[in-house]
């Protein structure tokens, strides 16, 4: 059937290319079901076009609340990134007073070599 054919060239005819040649053209002027097709393509095409146009104003309150979400998720990774360099501080000044201790046991330990 040639409506098979040509379907694939319909969305074609309507953006303007037209991908018809006259045989198929002739069919769509003589056939329901071709011209039904082309009528959906049309109405498509109008509704992306008017997509295009068309400003979505969100909802009273989306805004704000979306604004707080991202402020609770910066807080929130503010609040880990301090934990985690306190933790390195931490960290880094037992390793320090370990070692100090050490030393320090270390040399009160040894006897002296030298006694005078």
């Amino acid at each position: 059937m040639i409506c098979e054919r040509i379907a694939d060239s319909l969305p074609e005819a309507v953006d303007g290319t037209d991908g018809l040649g006259p045989a198929e053209r002739a069919h769509v002027e003589t056939c329901l079901r071709c011209q039904a097709e082309l009528v959906q393509y049309r109405k498509l095409l109008r509704a992306m076009h008017t997509l295009r146009t068309d400003v979505v104003e969100p909802a009273p309150g989306v805004l704000a609340e979306l604004l707080a979400s991202v402020g609770e998720v910066g807080e929130h990774q503010a609040i880990r990134s301090l934990i985690n360099r306190r933790r390195a501080a931490y960290a880094g000044g037992i390793a320090a007073a370990t070692a100090a201790g050490a030393v320090s046991y270390t040399h009160l330990t040894l006897p002296t070599i030298y006694s005078v």
